[in-house]
């Protein structure tokens, strides 16, 4: 199983002046460790489950951009994207630009967006969720019209481009794989069977749920005549391995049980992660042990 690290939150020690050189020091000491990837939110305030609202919080592709200046060979993504803050066309280019930059290292993850505060509070609309799923559908379609190179109009419901000019292309081949993030029975898996590279499920709820979420993405796999193997199967959760909290082996089997539910790539937080101590223990003894599960 792959490792990955998100990097949910930007309080750290030093403040402002600080958080540019602390992000590159987590991001090579990730690449060090053996992660796979490196990911950031895509939000503009602080996540009520995380922290304060009024907490620092980066752009998520600046963020990333800046990463990718900091490192050479991990993989890098927003966990995810939503829609409803860029026009498709030119998240599209955003996502093409991180890849280009980066040599080939960018996932696009991308949701149907959730946070009704940020949105209202920063002046973005926030459609009802049936009209939200319809934009991220004709924002996925337009990603695909856009990276195969063919340059023709799009007409959607809610969107129309005349060009779907997009150059230079991406560098990763056919293109940057598409995540969409959720677990939803009857919008989201649908989409991920029918769109996504990969699909991203929380291992945060109980492992019977995540298995039963990859029964029903089957499902929808076998409807639609496609491989099911053929959708990286992601999750997201948490280790904190400082002090008195999590060990070594507790990490190792908390994965265990994570790839046993059948997820393949586990993006995980890391509290303190400023510090580097947790991501240096996950070199040394974690990352080997979970990449033979």
């Amino acid at each position: 199983m792959k490792l990955g690290l998100q990097i949910p939150s930007f309080t750290w020690p030093g403040g402002a002046e600080r958080v540019g050189a602390t992000l590159a020091r987590i991001g090579e000491a990730a690449e060090q460790a053996g992660f796979s990837s490196l990911w950031v939110m895509d939000h503009f305030f602080q996540i009520e489950m995380i922290g304060k609202p009024e907490e620092p919080m980066l752009e998520a592709y600046g963020a990333l951009n800046f990463l990718a200046a900091a490192t050479k060979r991990i993989r890098l993504g927003a966990l995810v994207t939503g829609m409803i803050y860029r026009y498709p066309g030119i998240l599209v280019k955003t996502v093409t630009t991180l890849d280009v930059l980066s040599g080939g290292r960018a996932y696009f993850g991308v949701g149907a967006a959730w946070y009704e505060r940020e949105a209202i509070a920063l002046g973005v609309p926030f459609p009802p969720m049936k009209e939200r799923f319809e934009r991220l559908e004709e924002t996925v379609q337009i990603a695909l019209r856009m990276w195969s190179g063919k340059v023709a109009t799009y007409n959607g419901k809610h969107y129309r481009l005349a060009e779907t000019l997009c150059s230079p292309q991406p560098i990763s081949k056919p293109h940057p794989p598409i995540m969409i993030g959720g677990a939803g029975e009857k919008r989201t898996l649908p989409l991920v069977a029918k769109y996504a590279d990969a699909c991203n499920l929380y291992a945060f709820e109980s492992l019977d749920v995540v298995r039963a979420k990859l029964d029903v993405l089957r499902a929808h796999c076998e409807a639609l005549g496609r491989p099911f193997e053929e959708i990286e199967r992601t999750g997201i959760g948490s280790i904190d391995v400082r002090q008195g909290k999590m060990s070594a082996r507790d990490a190792i089997e908390y994965c265990r049980g994570v790839s046993g539910a059948g997820i393949q790539h586990f993006i995980v937080s890391m509290p303190g992660d400023y510090d580097l101590t947790p991501i240096e223990l996950m070199r040394k003894e974690i990352i080997p042990a979970v990449a033979e599960l």
